[in-house]
């Protein structure tokens, strides 16, 4: 059936349809080495270069799993509060593929490692239980590299490379139940679970999880339906969306996209659908329509995985804190509202905010500065705060500089953009630049008595009683001395004097 060509506005589509989504996260280990053979996993090398009989699937090469990448998967598992399988074993699935060098791929099918768990995510003042129907383990594939051509992709390509330096390398698939009941909120919702996700996982220590680099990518499946209806819609499969953005922005094109096409009197195929970055839409992939047959069977060559127990729980006790409770903890230590809060997990500043607090800067010291001038500067930049030349500790002293009166507010900034520009350490950059606050009697006396001098009705008022009017003799006095006066001692003099 033909697909309708005009979208449906999003709130449109909310008024008529209910959404289901669902996600597939496939996550990167950060092991050491390979999921069965002992290549080492470092991005970005040679191509071909990180590669061995076993992960090439050359004959009489035999996988052995890497522990580390099992224990990895249990401590996800348990995160995600999901049970973990006492007895489970890895599985063929076979097809063909060019970046799959022994056509089958080791995974998991109907014994994965962990299963039926759930994670918790907020928006909006609601919180939504996403359910985790399993998580289980298998190794990457190749990366197919297309020369020629408008798009990057196969169709239209002069020619074809294939790199498997990523063919082996642990991989963890995380998959919900559908995620029903979130309206309008379901773009936002497949984002913040993705945010939530990563955040886990990186507190974990089981992956970089850089999206950037492929080490966290997403599958993201949408459906609509008429409301009231008793049965989901037929779901479209966008693959290998690669960015919390684009998370959201699928989910929401499909919504507009599937309701125009229910609108016309068409259906909704069952396909995969590639999502471009540059235009927030997306284009059908290959169908889905018949189901299709990996002709899965038991891996011959791996032996079952039997975690005990004991092995179970002594990683369950080894779990660090998770972000949620993280940010509980911490929003109680510092005193902050929902809003507050909000408002630095949004602007990624929340660890950015806590090392600074670590290294001696006050909670609304280290906030003020992140999320005022130092997000200024991201924005400007084009980048994520985290991206900035300038650690958490340099902050905290130049917070305590302020604190210290070494200081003042602008003086700071003016050490920041130094401190970002590569001209040292904060205190190296007051020394260099002359940069301190102006705080002797002496100098500040002679900048007190000129601007007195200058303004002799200002200082009339001053005599009358009106203590205000100091504000503006302050003002000379800043601006005579570049705006390196102590103000609070400026004023004292001035009043000295005047009253």
């Amino acid at each position: 059936m033909t697909q309708a060509a005009e979208l449906v506005s999003f709130d449109e589509a909310m008024a008529r349809y209910e959404p289901v989504i669902g996600l597939e996260t496939h996550v990167e280990l950060g092991t050491a080495t390979k999921m069965f053979c002992g290549c080492p996993t470092v991005f970005g090398a040679e191509p071909n270069s990180a590669v061995c009989p076993v992960c090439l699937g050359l004959p009489g090469s035999l996988p052995v799993a890497n522990r580390a990448a099992i224990e990895y998967t249990i401590r996800i598992g348990l995160a995600l509060n999901c049970s973990i399988a006492s007895w489970c074993r890895f599985a063929r699935k076979n097809y063909f593929y060019p970046d799959m060098p022994k056509n089958f791929q080791i995974s998991q099918y109907d014994e994965p490692l962990c299963t039926d768990g759930w994670l918790d995510v907020s928006v909006e003042g609601q919180v939504f239980r996403v359910g985790i129907e399993r998580v289980h383990l298998e190794e990457d594939t190749g990366k197919s590299l297309h020369v020629g051509g408008a798009t990057g992709r196969i169709h239209g390509a002069d020619y074809s490379l294939v790199d498997y330096n990523r063919a082996g390398i642990p991989l963890v698939e995380v998959v919900t139940k559908p995620v029903a009941g979130t309206g309008s909120l379901a773009p936002v919702v497949a984002r913040a679970y993705v945010t939530e996700l990563r955040d886990l996982l990186r507190a974990l220590g089981v992956s970089d999880v850089r999206m950037e680099e492929g080490s966290l990518r997403c599958d993201v499946n949408t459906s609509l339906a008429p409301r009231g209806a008793a049965q989901w819609g037929t779901r479209t499969e966008t693959k290998n969306v690669n960015s919390l953005r684009s998370v959201e922005r699928a989910v929401r094109f499909e919504i507009e996209r599937q309701a125009a096409v229910l609108d016309s009197g068409s259906r909704v195929v069952q396909e995969t659908r590639h999502l471009h970055e540059d235009t927030g839409t997306t284009t059908a992939g290959r169908s889905k329509e018949e189901a299709q047959d990996y002709r899965y069977f038991p891996e011959p060559d791996l032996v079952p995985i039997a975690p005990e127990r004991d092995w179970v729980e002594q990683i369950r006790a080894s779990l660090p804190e998770f972000p949620a409770a993280r940010r509980a903890r911490l929003q109680a230590e510092w005193g902050l509202s929902d809003l507050d809060m909000a408002a630095l997990a949004n602007a990624g500043a929340l660890d950015l905010v806590a090392q600074t607090v670590s290294a001696g800067a006050s909670p609304a010291e280290a906030r003020k500065w992140w999320l005022g001038e130092l997000a200024r500067h991201a924005n400007e930049a084009g980048v994520d705060l985290s991206a900035l030349a300038v650690t958490p500790a340099q902050v905290a002293r130049v917070s305590e500089l302020v604190s210290a009166k070494t200081l003042n507010d602008k003086l700071a900034r003016q050490v920041l953009e130094a401190v970002l520009a590569g001209e040292g350490e904060p205190d190296d950059v007051v020394a260099a630049r002359g940069l301190a606050v102006v705080n002797d009697d002496g100098a500040l006396s002679a900048a007190v008595d000129a601007a007195i001098a200058a303004n002799p009705d200002v200082a009339a008022k001053i005599r009358e009683g009106k203590v205000a009017a100091a504000g503006a003799l302050i003002g000379e006095v800043m601006k005579a001395t570049r705006g390196q006066a102590d103000a609070g001692r400026a004023r004292e003099l001035i009043l000295e004097r005047l009253t």
